[in-house]
C-alpha cells in the first residue's frame, strides 16, 4: 500500500522502476520524489557507503564523535550544510558567513552546525559534554574535566590518539615518568629526550604538568 517513495536523486533510476512495476503488477499508480543529493566538497557522496559518516544512534557515534564530525568539516561544507541541516533562519546564516570570511580560523561556521546539530540530535546536556572532551584534547581544561567524563565519552576522546598499555602492577610502587614515556610506551624515543620534554614543561598527567622526578602511582 505504498504509494510513493523519496530518495536522493542518485536512486531516480530505481525508484521509477518501481513505480513502473507497481503500474504494471497492479495497474495501481505510484509517485517518486527526490531531493538534490548531499556531497562533500571532494564530490563524494553524504552516506554510509562513503566511509566517515555519522550514525544519530549516540551507541554507534558517540555525541562527542558527532560533534567533531561537524567540526571539522571543510568551509564549503561547512556554508552548505547550515543551510541543510540546521534550522537557522538566513539572515542568521549570513551574519555567520560574514564573521567566518573576516576571521576563518575561529571556525564560526563549523561551529554553528556543530552545536545546532548535536543540541537537536543529543540534547543541551550532551553538547556540553562534547565541548568539554573537546577542550581535554583541543583546549584548556583542568583534571576536573578529565574526571567528569564517562568512561564511555573518555575512549571516544582519545580514539585515533596513539596509546600504550601498561599493567597496574607497574604502577604498585611508582613508575618514573621518564621510564613510562620511553622504555613502557616508546611516546618519546629515549631517556635523554624524555628529560628534555620534562624539563620543556611539556608533558602532563591527567592535565597536570610534572617534572622529571614524578612516579605514576595507581592514583593515576
Amino acid at each position: 500500500n505504498c504509494t510513493i517513495q523519496l530518495g536522493g536523486s542518485d536512486q531516480w533510476g530505481n525508484i521509477v522502476t518501481g513505480t513502473e512495476l507497481i503500474r504494471r503488477m497492479g495497474a495501481g499508480s505510484a509517485f517518486a520524489l527526490t531531493v538534490p543529493l548531499i556531497t562533500k566538497a571532494d564530490g563524494t557522496k553524504f552516506g554510509k557507503t562513503e566511509g566517515g559518516s555519522v550514525w544519530l544512534d549516540p551507541e554507534k557515534t558517540s555525541p562527542y564523535a558527532f560533534y567533531q564530525f561537524w567540526l571539522n568539516v571543510s568551509d564549503a561544507d561547512a556554508s552548505k550544510y547550515i543551510r541543510i541541516f540546521t534550522v537557522l533562519d538566513q539572515p542568521a546564516v549570513e551574519k555567520l558567513e560574514k564573521e567566518h570570511a573576516e576571521a576563518p580560523h575561529l571556525r564560526a561556521l563549523q561551529k554553528a552546525v556543530a552545536e545546532d546539530i548535536t543540541t537537536r540530535v543529543h540534547g543541551a546536556a550532551a553538547l556540553q559534554t562534547a565541548i568539554a572532551a573537546s577542550n581535554i584534547l583541543f583546549g584548556k581544561s583542568t583534571a576536573e574535566d578529565l574526571q567528569a567524563l564517562s568512561e564511555k565519552d573518555f575512549f571516544s576522546v582519545f580514539e585515533g590518539v596513539a596509546q600504550a598499555t601498561i599493567s597496574t602492577a607497574e604502577f604498585a610502587e611508582g613508575l618514573s615518568i621518564v621510564e613510562a614515556l620511553a622504555a613502557k610506551t616508546g611516546f618519546l624515543s629515549s631517556n635523554g629526550e624524555a628529560r628534555r620534554e620534562l624539563k620543556a614543561n611539556a608533558i602532563s598527567v591527567n592535565k597536570q604538568k610534572v617534572s622529571e622526578n614524578f612516579l605514576l602511582t595507581n592514583k593515576d
